[in-house]
């Protein structure tokens, strides 16, 4: 049998793994069912795509966002490989209908949980043997499955029981409970689990109190004009990210918007403007971050209070991926809190929702007229439909709230986290039911910071470069 480290340079260039690839690549050889928990930057890809070389049969990998598939199907291809497809939105038509004919073709099939609950789609994976199915950013499914995307709980209904091939689930971070979470919904049998540490001695912790969101604000933009990026502003609001690149962008500082809002061809551009650096700073919702592998990022901010710890944790561990220094900075106010439970909660289905739900049902109507009718969201009706099916009607409303309890008190776990006395680092660690070893120098805002010893001053010759939109950008391409 040819050496793994062989394959490795013959297919990737590499000639060594790093920590916990190999002992997950040969799990997965050996038939098992395999949780691996690896730090952003470290490598999780190869887990599925060396097995690729080594397994008979298509590897299928569900993957939560548009921007994440393209990304590793890009890299993917940078490497040679050619039997690469994502099945999602952008395939459209004779296109879509050529690609699934041909789908046993392909080593690699990227998709999303939404798509395989197609039974279009079911169908034509029935007739596949996979090899190996891979659940990128597995989290997703505690975390956005019982109230988000509720297709991520039904991921294994089409996979056979018997004669199924390995499942790999692939997370940067997970605690005890959502590692349970996706063993059980991926119905996991004898797995095999690699959890690397979440410390990243690289990350440097701060949070800064200010009194209103004008003051938050002006001292997020005060601190960009004096520092160096690149660098991302995460913020619940929309028009908020569009306000600090506006400001940014009149500063002469390479920003721009990104968020749900905006077309999928324009956030596609913009997450290639900032890998090519032509970008300096991304001012997002969370919809920007997973499937940006940007190794140079010198700093992360927060303009408000995180939905969980989880959401941080992953939101500042796309800094510093080269091991150099990085900076993250929660910047908030003494009203944040409320404003993120109003935001986490909003979309979550209320008790008039079940009550309606159920007369549309003992009526004989199709409850999809209540989306017809605006008398619920498009999330809230999918999340709704999803217990409807799970539970007894009289314990839907009962689920709900229970799943919005569990929201409030998880933004509880992260304001104390911000407003509490201790060293940052050990409570992060420790949230993942993890042990602090050692701190670094400059560990956070309760052991000692200096910004100056992490992040560069900004240079007063910094150039700005002229952005332009993606449709100005081929205009001055083609003829």
């Amino acid at each position: 049998m040819v050496e793994l480290e062989q394959l490795l340079q013959q297919h990737f260039g590499y000639t060594t793994f790093r920590p916990g690839q190999k002992e997950v690549i040969e799990a997965i050889i050996a038939g098992k069912d395999v949780v691996a928990l690896l730090p952003t930057g470290m490598g999780k890809s190869l887990c599925y795509q060396l097995p690729g070389y080594i397994l008979n049969g298509p590897v299928l990998i569900i993957s939560p966002l548009l921007s994440l598939m393209q990304d590793q199907v890009e890299q993917l291809k940078r490497f040679g490989e050619k039997r690469v497809i994502a099945l999602n939105s952008f395939l459209h038509g004779t296109e879509k209908k050529v690609a699934l004919q041909n789908l046993s073709n392909y080593r690699f099939i990227f998709t999303s949980p939404e798509m395989i609950a197609s039974k279009m789609i079911q169908t034509v994976f029935q007739n596949l043997r996979f090899s190996l199915i891979v659940v990128d950013e597995a989290h997703c499914i505690s975390q956005w499955g019982f109230d988000f995307r509720p297709d991520y709980l039904k991921i294994t209904e089409w996979i056979p029981r018997q004669q199924r091939p390995p499942i790999l689930a692939l997370s940067a971070t997970a605690t005890k409970t959502v590692v349970n979470d996706i063993k059980t919904y991926l119905n996991m049998t004898n797995s095999f689990e690699y959890i690397h540490s979440v410390e990243r001695e690289n990350l440097h912790y701060d949070v800064v109190k200010t009194q209103s969101v004008e003051e938050k604000f002006d001292w997020i933009i005060n601190h960009i004009k004096q520092t160096e990026g690149p660098g991302i502003i995460y913020s619940q609001s929309r028009k908020k990210t569009e306000a600090f690149a506006e400001v940014l962008n009149s500063n002469c500082i390479r920003a721009a918007a990104y968020h749900a809002g905006m077309g999928p061809e324009d956030r596609q551009f913009i997450q290639q403007q900032f890998l090519s650096g032509e970008l300096e700073w991304v001012c997002a919702t969370t919809a920007f971050g997973m499937g940006v592998h940007k190794e140079n990022i010198r700093q992360v901010l927060h303009d408000h209070i995180p939905a969980t710890m989880a959401n941080y944790m992953q939101e500042v561990g796309r800094a510093g991926r080269d091991g150099k220094d990085a900076l993250a900075i929660l910047v908030y106010t003494p009203r944040d809190e409320d404003y993120t439970k109003y935001v986490v909660t909003e979309d979550l289905p209320e008790l008039f929702h079940v009550e309606l739900f159920k007369e549309y049902v003992r009526s004989g109507e199709n409850p999809k007229k209540m989306l017809d009718l605006q008398q619920i969201n498009e999330t809230g009706f999918r999340v709704l439909s999803y217990w409807m099916e799970q539970l007894p009607a009289e314990e839907v409303a009962q689920k709900l709230e229970s799943l919005k309890q569990q929201k409030i008190e998880q933004i509880f776990q992260v304001a104390a986290f911000v407003k509490g006395e201790h060293c940052m680092r050990e409570k992060l660690v420790a949230y993942f039911d993890q042990k602090l070893e050692q701190k670094p120098m400059n560990c956070c805002h309760y052991c000692g910071i200096k910004y100056d010893d992490i992040i560069e001053k900004r240079s007063l010759a910094s150039e700005r470069k002229e952005l332009y939109s993606w449709e100005e950008r081929l205009y001055s391409i083609l003829p």
